[in-house]
């Protein structure tokens, strides 16, 4: 019988005085800029430009699905090179790409600007900001990311707001040329700051042939590619229920104010679950936020009402997107250790990163083919369910000894 190996070495750099707050800054601004400004601008960039609404939010749909791609290019080069020129780098691109889009005198051009603000996506958001914090703090790495992600959550609310009073203003070209500005200003010389040059030797003698290797072994292994099944299916069901609300809610007999408020109150919930997120044991994280998923979801699509109740269920649902994120943040380096997390936090990431960017997308097709947003939630909670018994199966099985890095 062979023997199991340890539990993963989660090595602890150190983080620079100053270090989380300054990504906790560049955060917020990286998703204001690059994520919901654009959202908040759909309607002023069509009326003025003549431009389908849908073709404008296909463009970032678009973006988001380069942005899953390149994420796991750029887990390689953070493993390599380190966080600071990566991240500079993006920033960089991010400003450009901004630029672009406020410049764009035709969509193809305006398609071809979010497509390299994807670049920049990858490049500077969440996935290698979780990778520098775990480096940085290692077994206690859960504080930081729960203090990242809560802070960088306002992004919308400072963010959404200020991209439509600077287009009131200013017009949207304006608007974003000043979202480029205000890029380059915040994000490049802290990156620059308090980011690592390189990271330290490894403590291991392991040559980067080697940890090619076992990177290679890891992300081939069941363990691995059934994670990342379940996690891609938790969060379709997830982010296409929750990005749904709204006219679900309104099928179910809610006005349009009150889908409205439920929708805001997804993202009370989201907050709230990122605060317990630590509280949960970590053995039970995985099949918890799996079932509790699946629960939500079945009570959003079988519930006819009162609609408080389905609220309520559309909070509980929002905790458990909170939850994920930072389950996202923490699962593959619990499991393989800090060695190549960039490399495998890029290639675990890519498909859940693609899921979200069509989700909003997919709840309207659903509902189209199976009649009703109520089938969609039921096929949604399918989805979930599925996730929440691959997450009993997974969490039964021992990491191998190849897959320790």
């Amino acid at each position: 019988m062979p023997t199991h190996a340890p539990t993963p070495t989660l090595v602890a750099e150190g983080a620079p005085r100053g270090g989380l707050a300054a990504l906790c800054i560049t955060q917020t601004t990286g998703w204001g800029v690059l994520y919901y400004a654009l959202i908040a601008a759909v309607r002023p960039i069509s009326g003025d430009t003549g431009w389908d609404p849908a073709a404008v939010t296909g463009a970032f749909s678009a973006g988001l699905l380069v942005s899953a791609v390149a994420g796991i290019f750029v887990g390689r080069i953070l493993d390599r090179t380190g966080p600071r020129a990566l991240m500079v780098g993006g920033s960089l691109i991010g400003t450009v790409a901004m630029l672009l889009v406020a410049a764009a005198p035709s969509l193809p051009v305006f398609l071809a600007a979010w497509l390299l603000a994807g670049t920049a996506q990858a490049a500077v958001l969440y996935q290698p900001a979780f990778t520098v914090i775990s480096r940085w703090y290692g077994p206690a790495r859960i504080r930081p990311l729960t203090v990242l992600t809560l802070v960088a959550g306002f992004a919308s609310t400072i963010f959404a707001p200020a991209t439509a009073a600077l287009t009131a203003l200013f017009g949207w070209r304006a608007a974003f040329v000043i979202l480029a500005g205000s890029m380059a200003i915040i994000t490049v010389p802290l990156h620059a700051r308090f980011l690592n040059h390189s990271w330290s030797p490894a403590a291991a003698n392991t040559n980067a042939g080697d940890r090619r290797a076992l990177a290679r072994d890891v992300r081939r292994s069941p363990e691995f590619l059934g994670l990342q099944a379940l996690m891609a299916l938790l969060c379709l069901g997830l982010y296409t229920v929750t990005l749904n609300i709204i006219p679900l809610l309104l099928e179910k007999g809610a006005d349009y104010a009150t889908a409205a408020l439920g929708l805001g109150l997804v993202g009370g919930g989201q907050v709230a679950g990122r605060l317990l997120f630590a509280a949960i044991p970590a053995g039970a994280r995985l099949p918890g936020i799996t079932g509790t998923a699946a629960g939500a979801i079945l009570l959003l699509a079988a519930l006819p009402g009162p609609v408080p109740v389905l609220i309520a269920a559309g909070m509980v649902a929002g905790a458990v997107r909170g939850c994920q994120t930072l389950l996202q943040a923490t699962i593959v380096g619990d499991r393989w250790g800090t060695r190549s997390l960039g490399t495998l936090q890029g290639i675990f990431s890519a498909p859940l990163t693609a899921v979200t960017a069509i989700a909003p997308a997919a709840g309207p097709i659903l509902a189209a083919g199976l009649g009703t947003y109520t089938g969609m939630t039921y096929a949604m909670s399918g989805a979930a369910g599925t996730a929440a018994v691959l997450a009993a199966v997974v969490s039964q099985r021992k990491v191998r000894p190849h897959a320790i890095s």
